[in-house]
C-alpha cells in the first residue's frame, strides 16, 4: 500500500460497514467529515482523533494543533485533549520530556486542558508517533459540517498554501534543495511558516463562525488544498468552480516544489482554512479576517454535481486534479528507495 490516506473508494466502503443505532451521535463518520457531532443536552460533545506520523521535531505541538483545527472546523471550541505517545526504543528521556512540554505549552496556548493518555516505549518504531484526541463543544443549533456546502457558495481560503507541506520540505531535505539552488533565505524563511502565518485555523475559524453565516468549513490536510476542495464536494454532493490564478500559493511552496517537481495544490495544507459561505457576505467575511491581521480571498464558487470540479483561468479549464496521496509522501517515498 502507498503511505497516506485511504482512497475514498476503500475508505467509503469500509464507513459503509458501520451502523450507529444510538440517537445521540448527530454526525458519525463520513467522506471528509473530520469529527463526530454527539448530543448532550443544552450542548454538542465534539470529538476528533489525528495522528501525528511524519518526522518532526515538534510533534507534540503538531498533535495539538491538527487536533484542535478539526474541532473548530465544526464551529466548536477545542476543550480537552489526549494524546497516545509511542516511543522508539532508542528515544533519550530528553527528547520525551520535550515532546511532553511541546504538548503542555501548545494547550496552554489554546486554553485546551491536557487531560490524559497513554505512553509506551514500542517495538520496532523508527520514530516517535502522537496520535491525539481532541474534545470541544459548542450550542446546539451552531455545528458546522463539511456536507453543508450549499450551491452558490463563495469559497474562501485563508493565508495560502502549502504551510505545513513547505515547512517539512525545508525542514528535512535543506541540504538537498540547496544543491537544487533553492537559496538560503528562501529554506529560512520556509521553516517559520509554522508559526508565521501557522498551522492553527482555530482563529480563522473562530471569527468566520462569529461574523457571518457558514456553511461549510474544512481544514485541508494530507493530499493538500485539492484534496480538500474534493471532500467538500464528496461531503455535500455538490460540484466546484476554482479560479486557478486565485489560489494563495505562497512563494517558498512555488520556489520549494518547483525545486522537487512537486505540485503545490496537492501537498500538506494545513494553516489554509476553507470555508463556504452565501456570496453576499464574502466581503464581509474577508474584511473581518483581514482585521484580525489574516489574510483571505476567494477561490471559487459551489456549482451543482453535475458540472463537476473543475480549475479555471483565462486559458480554459480542466478537471481538478486527483491525488492519490499527499505530495509530501509521495516525495517520501522515492527518497527512501
Amino acid at each position: 500500500m502507498k503511505l497516506g490516506k485511504l482512497s475514498p473508494s476503500m475508505l467509503s466502503n469500509l464507513l459503509g460497514q458501520i451502523h450507529i443505532n444510538d440517537p445521540r451521535v448527530l454526525l458519525g463518520p463520513g467522506i471528509g467529515e473530520d469529527a463526530a457531532l454527539i448530543d448532550f443536552g443544552s450542548k454538542v460533545l465534539v470529538a476528533k482523533t489525528d495522528p501525528i506520523t511524519f518526522a518532526t521535531d515538534l510533534i507534540g505541538w503538531y498533535a495539538v494543533q491538527v487536533n484542535a483545527n478539526d474541532i473548530a472546523c465544526s464551529g466548536a471550541t477545542p476543550r480537552w485533549f489526549l494524546a497516545s505517545v509511542l516511543l522508539p526504543d532508542s528515544i533519550s528521556e530528553d527528547k520525551i520530556e520535550a515532546i511532553f512540554s511541546q504538548l503542555t505549552e501548545a494547550c496552554e496556548e489554546l486554553e485546551v486542558s491536557l487531560i490524559g493518555g497513554h505512553t509506551e516505549i514500542t517495538q520496532d518504531l523508527k520514530q516517535p508517533i502522537i496520535v491525539g484526541c481532541m474534545l470541544g463543544e459548542t450550542e446546539k443549533g451552531k455545528t458546522i459540517s463539511t456536507s453543508g456546502a450549499q450551491i452558490g457558495d463563495s469559497i474562501v481560503a485563508t493565508k495560502g498554501i502549502a504551510i505545513e507541506g513547505t515547512t517539512l520540505l525545508a525542514q528535512q531535505y535543506y541540504t538537498q534543495l540547496i544543491g537544487k539552488g533553492v537559496s538560503v533565505s528562501t529554506l529560512e524563511s520556509a521553516k517559520t511558516l509554522l508559526r508565521s502565518p501557522g498551522i492553527s485555523v482555530v482563529k480563522d475559524a473562530r471569527i468566520a463562525c462569529s461574523k457571518v453565516p457558514i456553511n461549510s468549513l474544512h481544514d485541508p490536510t494530507e493530499g493538500g488544498l485539492a484534496t480538500g476542495l474534493r471532500e467538500i464536494a464528496l461531503a455535500a454532493a455538490v460540484g466546484m468552480k476554482i479560479d486557478v490564478d486565485a489560489i494563495p500559493v505562497l512563494p517558498e511552496c512555488t520556489t520549494i516544489c518547483e525545486a522537487l517537481s512537486l505540485d503545490p495544490l496537492g501537498l500538506l495544507a494545513s494553516g489554509c482554512l476553507i470555508a463556504t459561505l452565501p456570496k453576499q457576505s464574502t466581503s464581509e467575511l474577508i474584511s473581518a479576517l483581514e482585521h484580525e491581521g489574516i489574510e483571505a480571498r476567494t477561490i471559487g464558487e459551489i456549482t451543482k454535481a453535475d458540472s463537476g470540479i473543475v480549475m479555471y483561468n483565462s486559458e480554459g479549464s480542466n478537471p481538478l486534479p486527483d491525488y492519490d496521496r499527499d505530495e509530501f509522501a509521495r516525495y517520501l517515498e522515492t527518497q527512501s528507495k
